[in-house]
């Protein structure tokens, strides 16, 4: 599949990057979870560029299938979404995946400070506010890419 191709049966995105694979760079998964549309496709393309091999969905339980599937390392996941919001959609992939979660980072237009805390409970290890500056998601996938080794 193409990067940012729509996958017709799942409706899902996905991209690589070739660059990072034959340079035999580790390359992280990062799964990408908006209902818009728009939104999914710019962070697909942001990560790519960056080296991340990227998948986007656009329905939480969707993603609840892809973080089995896939196997991210982080997942980008905004928190109003139509069919299962962004809090329930964490607290069930800690449930499902204990210890061996990804890194859950909500990218979302909730940013009071009741939000903050919200994402915290429900199992977030960050919380990024839209509109957000693209280095902040890139510094926060650094960090994880440091760590992983």
């Amino acid at each position: 599949m193409n990067p940012g191709e729509r996958n017709s049966k799942r409706g899902a995105v996905s991209a690589s990057s070739p660059e990072g694979e034959r340079a035999g760079q580790y390359a992280l998964r990062v799964l990408v979870v908006d209902d818009e549309r728009d939104a999914v496709l710019t962070l697909v393309a942001l990560l790519r560029d960056d080296g991340y091999e990227v998948r986007g969905a656009y329905r939480a339980k969707e993603a609840l299938d892809l973080v089995r599937d896939f196997a991210p390392h982080a997942v980008l996941l905004d928190i109003g979404m139509p069919d299962l919001d962004g809090y329930e959609a964490a607290r069930q992939i800690k449930k499902r995946h204990g210890p061996a979660s990804p890194m859950l980072i909500a990218v979302t237009g909730w940013k009071k400070e009741a939000d903050k805390v919200r994402a915290q409970l429900a199992g977030f290890d960050h919380h990024v506010a839209k509109p957000y500056d693209p280095q902040a998601i890139l510094g926060l996938l650094r960090r994880l890419r440091t760590l992983r080794g």
